[in-house]
């Protein structure tokens, strides 16, 4: 019995030692913290980051106001608002019957599933490797379509203008289309300056 209570007394006064045993082991092992902001961490190919609306080769915007995406969306974070193209005037946004008027993607509440992505029919949206959507104003979290609306690269003319003269929708989609084309570059650049000289007259 004496040993018993023996053994009892010395478990109980060598415990607090062998947990800071655990705690001295690893103070002298290497720091794995990663010194964000400063290092950052490459994502892998498919992460699920900050939405994208795609153009098409000659600028036109891919997204054709469906609002399937806004529907398939579980936390009801997508706001869409199609409009009918104006053909009498040339301004059209997308190859489509309608485009994207207004686009807004609510990240307080978008849980990065892709559900969107899948849902969307025209591949307009898809989801970047961006992460870093941290801010200290909530109304700054509501991306609008400027905001989530590609970059226009070589060889696009910014929307709105006419469609690739003698192609029709289902060419865009099927990459029949590869730049502007000169009549598209020439209707743009006339049609927007006219459009900033009545902006410097009002």
């Amino acid at each position: 019995m004496a040993d018993e209570s023996k053994g009892g007394f010395f478990s109980d006064l060598f415990a607090p030692v062998a947990g800071f045993g655990v705690t001295f082991a690893t103070m002298f092992r290497k720091v794995a913290t990663q010194e964000y902001p400063e290092v950052k961490w490459p994502t892998q190919p498919r992460f699920h980051g900050r939405h994208q609306l795609n153009r098409h080769p000659d600028g036109l915007e891919k997204c054709v106001g469906c609002e399937l995406c806004a529907w398939a969306c579980p936390a009801d974070a997508i706001m869409v608002e199609g409009e009918s193209n104006d053909d009498a005037s040339g301004l059209r946004f997308s190859p489509g019957e309608r485009y994207g008027r207004i686009y807004q993607i609510n990240y307080l509440r978008c849980i990065f599933c892709g559900l969107c992505i899948e849902a969307c029919p025209t591949r307009a949206l898809t989801m970047t490797n961006e992460y870093e959507l941290a801010d200290n104003n909530r109304a700054d979290l509501i991306f609008t379509k400027e905001q989530l609306l590609a970059p226009i690269q070589q060889g696009m003319v910014p929307a709105p203008h006419p469609m690739v003269e003698g192609l029709e929708e289902r060419d865009y989609y099927q990459g029949k289309v590869t730049a502007a084309t000169p009549e598209q570059t020439r209707w743009a650049q006339e049609h927007h300056a006219a459009a900033t000289a009545q902006e410097g007259q009002s």
